[in-house]
């Protein structure tokens, strides 16, 4: 067995099957073995393996065991004269195999090497060749200084800036992502080391090989695309403290007892200004925006309240101070209020969940108005012109916003994507039907085969060597490459020419996801009929959460009423509370349909009515079961909660299953 190719799976079924298909075509002239090891993933990962991979060996964990030791799992069976570790967020390309271990094979120092990376939008990922964090080189790159100055030999040793990435060279440290090594140097140097949860073993791996006499080699030859983040979540506070932390292990392991304690005292300055910069950021992303507008707001309203007063009502004390500093903060507040629970505040920026939200919110405030002291009735004309205020000025200090920071002025709510799809017919229709199926809207512009068709047909732009004209000329926003009739090594290679302002994803043969990434920053994305779920936005997540808090309130204030018309008052009682305290739900799945599937939907707190209460006098399969919680969780809104809910007001005293 010449190579043994080991991936270490959690959570992201949908990448880890794109990236078999892409290693299978890649060892189909190497004797080699695919051995995956899913550290207990909750998503159907050993299921979709199990079902379409049965030629791979899987072990399959009852728990997370972390990324050293599930890849020694690996190691200890493998058979394979090298040993690759492959992270599940990669595409090889079809050479990638062959050329590597012709390298390693033409070089007996060789001990480890790794390749070029690039992410989803075809930039280079600096991390595929790096230097060792040495306690000054950790200085630099945790003080920002690295990326002041990418290029220099002093300050950006850490990704080692000063190398060109089209070159092969000799460095000290390789990444984790795609790490191919001798397997007589891993038993000689030892395994992974399982002290390291996840992130630094590839460091601790790199020296150790370098210690023992060998070189680790980047090459340049061949390229693999790695949704960077995806299958660890990269960017968080959290991701910082841990791989920080791993950083600590390495130096105490490594390092004298003096530069390790330096190390670490570097490490945790880094730790305490990310935590600090990480909290300043987040508490403006939260408050800064509805601060902004509720100042606009007030400026506004105060100046249609002085000019009413004193053109209108020709009285410039009509509007007593009760008015200007208790009234309109409140109808401020139910205004941003509302816009926020309709997701204006939400990302990316929605004009009409704005605009929806102030007129909610302006019948809120109509309604308020009706309950105030005589006294405090002033003026519904106010109300209504703060109301188009609002609409203007909450959305034109965005666009000028967009204006100030040089961003794409989008006037409308949403532009959609113009896509086009590049394969076959039979795939790109595939493909196509894929998005139509998973509700992603999008503008289609056509197909590009990959051959010369004589047949005319209306969606058809060219042929794939035209397809920098036919971008040149249509000006997609987004290209999907069929992979059964695309090579991968050519997709790559369209995707470094066609440049970075374009959008790239790819739908693997005999895969129901369409896969890609728009940043090197972000993890991937995916398309796919279980994906694209309204239950998982913040905002449905934020309106079923109000709706069940202010649901249980009513109820609790209508029991006396409501105990007349609820099958089992005792227990509805005890439902209201455990409701509102959030430890049920008043709708969630159907609890019998989730045991009998595989299907992994996102998670919900235990619901007291089911979307199948809606057909209670209907005998439904599990089939049909199940595709009713699909279709909850896919086209969740309020009203399915409040219809589901009017309609089973006799069950809400239920003992949930």
């Amino acid at each position: 067995m010449k190579l043994s190719i080991i991936i270490v799976n959690y959570n992201v079924k949908y990448f880890i099957e794109q990236a078999i298909y892409a290693v299978k075509n890649a060892i189909k002239n190497i004797a080699a073995e695919i051995i995956v090891v899913d550290n207990n993933s909750a998503d159907g990962s050993v299921e979709m393996l199990q079902s379409k991979f049965p030629d791979v060996i899987l072990i399959a964990n009852k728990d997370n065991k972390g990324f050293s030791t599930a890849n020694n799992q690996g190691i200890k069976i493998a058979k394979g004269e090298y040993i690759l570790l492959l992270n599940p967020d990669t595409v090889v390309q079809e050479d990638t195999f062959e050329k590597t271990i012709a390298f390693m094979d033409a070089h007996a120092d060789a001990g480890a090497l790794g390749v070029k990376m690039l992410d989803g939008k075809g930039n280079f990922l600096p991390e595929s060749k790096r230097g060792l964090p040495t306690p000054l080189v950790a200085f630099y790159k945790t003080f920002g200084l690295s990326s002041l100055f990418p290029k220099s030999k002093t300050f950006n040793r850490y990704h080692l800036g000063y190398l060109d990435e089209n070159e092969t060279h000799e460095v000290e440290v390789l990444a984790g992502a795609f790490m191919l090594l001798r397997k007589t140097v891993l038993d000689k140097i030892g395994w992974l080391d399982e002290d390291f949860f996840m992130y630094g073993e590839d460091i601790d791996l790199s020296y150790r090989v370098t210690k023992a006499g060998y070189k680790n080699y980047y090459f340049a030859d061949t390229r693999i695309i790695h949704y960077k983040g995806e299958s660890t979540k990269k960017g968080s506070l959290n991701y910082v403290k841990i791989f920080y932390q791993a950083m600590i292990i390495f130096a105490q392991k490594h390092y004298s007892a003096k530069q390790a304690k330096l190390y670490t005292t570097v490490i945790n300055l880094a730790v305490y200004l990310r935590a600090f910069i990480a909290g300043i950021n987040r508490f403006l992303q939260v408050v800064l925006k509805p601060f902004i507008d509720a100042v606009l707001l007030f400026a506004g309203i105060y100046f249609i309240k002085t000019f009413w007063a004193e053109n209108i009502k020709d009285a410039a004390e009509y509007y007593p101070e009760e008015f200007t500093f208790l009234i309109v903060p409140i109808y401020i507040a139910l205004w941003l209020l509302s816009v926020y629970f309709n997701g204006g505040y939400d990302k990316p920026v929605k004009n009409h969940r704005i605009i929806r939200g102030l007129l909610i919110g302006t019948v809120l405030i109509a309604a308020f108005y009706a309950f105030l002291p005589e006294t405090l009735r002033f003026s519904r004309a106010i109300i209504l012109l703060g109301a188009v205020w609002a609409i203007f000025s909450m959305i034109g200090i965005r666009l000028l916003a967009q204006i100030i920071f040089r961003r794409k002025i989008q006037l409308e709510d949403k532009v959609l994507p113009k896509i086009i799809i590049v394969g076959s017919e039979a795939e790109g229709k595939r493909a196509l039907n894929l998005m139509t199926e998973a509700g992603v809207n999008h503008r289609f512009l056509g197909f590009v085969l990959p051959e010369k068709s004589s047949a005319k047909k209306e969606n058809l732009l060219g042929e794939v060597s035209e397809l920098e004209d036919i971008c040149s000329i249509y000006e997609p926003d987004e290209i999907i490459f069929c992979s059964k009739d695309i090579p991968n090594v050519d997709i790559i290679s369209w995707m470094t020419l066609l440049g970075v302002t374009l959008n790239y994803k790819i739908i693997p043969e005999n895969s129901m996801s369409i896969i890609g990434s728009n940043s090197k920053n972000t993890a991937g994305d995916l398309y796919a009929i279980d994906i694209n779920l309204n239950i998982t936005t913040s905002m449905s997540q934020r309106n079923k959460r109000l709706f069940d808090v202010v649901f249980s309130i009513l109820s609790f204030l209508l029991f006396p009423v409501l105990l007349f018309l609820v099958k089992q008052p005792v227990q509805f009682l005890q439902n209201i509370f455990s409701v509102l305290f959030g430890n049920k739900s008043w709708v969630g799945y159907d609890a019998a349909a989730l045991k009998s599937d595989n299907y992994q939907f996102p998670k919900l707190r235990k619901g007291v009515l089911t979307p199948v209460d809606i057909h209670a006098d209907k005998q439904l399969s599990e089939q049909t079961r199940t595709r009713l919680n699909l279709l909850y969780a896919k086209d969740y809104s309020l009203y399915k909660d409040v219809e589901i809910v009017w309609h089973n007001l006799k069950y809400l005293g239920r003992v949930s299953a």
